[in-house]
């Protein structure tokens, strides 16, 4: 099968899978128990009429099959719907928590990839000595820790040590003179969100870059490299680090998709104003319009990782068959 093929066989698949997605997002959140109408205006006096109008004008009084449709063809016109909880429509809600999430989440991913892979590729050269019972067992801890427990233990220190944000984006009530001073309290305030996603991410890279370099040090390649009086440095950084990095790229590119959904604790315990707060206050709302967008936006970030994986990891391993 040629590449060509190749890509569009992981398209289609990769649009029966959103497809799919769709059809579990309308589901899911029209099985939430409470009455969205109820729950948005929050005013036991509403009459029936009153609230067969509201469901009317949200299109809550429609069957669901006629909302599913809706539903699918919005979606694709780009059309999410009306929040119901602010009353405009779920873009304007959504795209500004997802760049404040994206503020979060791309530092912390660079750092934990480069960390990861790093003590990795130390703890796999360095095998069975103290170093890597160290890196591994660290690693093996920063994969297992709740990273709910880790935010509210980092706030506890800073809160210990002073002079450390430890909620929210920006400092409430102050007026910022200048972009550098603005850019300062942001970054005094991404400080332990960052940290936080950085150190529960970082365990994941750290181990399968370990695995990898040890089945690395056995191949054939490795003891000819060594008969010919070739360096175990250079042996290392040339030909090892290289070919063992192939099974990390998936798992890096599928990371990048996942890791948007793995920030919703983060964002949450510091109150960071980014997809994953926005999806925790959505489902005590019922805000379905909200929600929706945001696990839309989720699931494409996971499906598109997936289809970039399976292209990267094809064009570098000629093992690798288009089938």
């Amino acid at each position: 099968m040629g590449m060509g093929r190749y890509i569009a066989k992981r398209a289609l698949t990769s649009i029966i899978t959103f497809f799919a997605v769709l059809v579990l997002t309308f589901i899911l959140f029209r099985l939430l128990p409470g009455n969205p109408v109820l729950l948005l205006f929050r005013n036991p006096q509403l009459t029936q009429q009153q609230i067969n109008q509201l469901s009317a004008q949200f299109g809550l009084n429609k069957p669901l099959y006629e909302q599913f449709i809706l539903f699918i063809v919005n979606v694709l016109r780009g059309n999410w719907g009306l929040s119901f909880y602010y009353r405009v429509p779920v873009t304007q809600v959504l795209f500004p928590a997802l760049l404040n999430s994206i503020i979060l989440i791309l530092p912390s991913t660079i750092l934990a990839i480069l960390i990861g892979v790093g003590l990795g590729v130390l703890s796999g050269w360095k095998r069975n000595t103290l170093t890597d019972m160290a890196v591994l067992s660290s690693s093996l801890v920063l994969y297992a820790i709740p990273t709910f427990w880790l935010g509210i233990l980092l706030i506890m220190l800073a809160v210990r040590i002073g002079g450390i944000p430890v909620a929210g984006m920006l400092s409430i009530g102050v007026s910022f003179t200048s972009p550098i001073q603005y850019l300062g309290n942001l970054l005094r305030h991404l400080m332990l969100p960052m940290v936080t996603l950085t150190l529960v991410t970082l365990g994941q890279f750290s181990i399968i870059m370990r695995t990898s370099v040890i089945n690395e040090l056995t191949e054939d390649y490795v003891a000819a490299a060594y008969a010919k009086g070739m360096s175990e440095s250079r042996l290392i950084r040339k030909h090892v680090v290289p070919n063992a990095l192939l099974p990390t790229v998936s798992i890096i590119a599928i990371s990048i998709g996942t890791v948007v959904a793995g920030a919703v604790l983060t964002e949450t315990v510091f109150s960071w104003p980014g997809v994953g707060t926005l999806i925790y206050d959505s489902i005590s709302r019922r805000d379905y319009p909200v929600l929706q967008g945001a696990f839309l936006i989720v699931a494409l970030s996971v499906i598109i990782s997936n289809f970039i994986a399976d292209l990267v990891y094809a064009y570098l391993d000629p093992r690798v068959k288009y089938s």
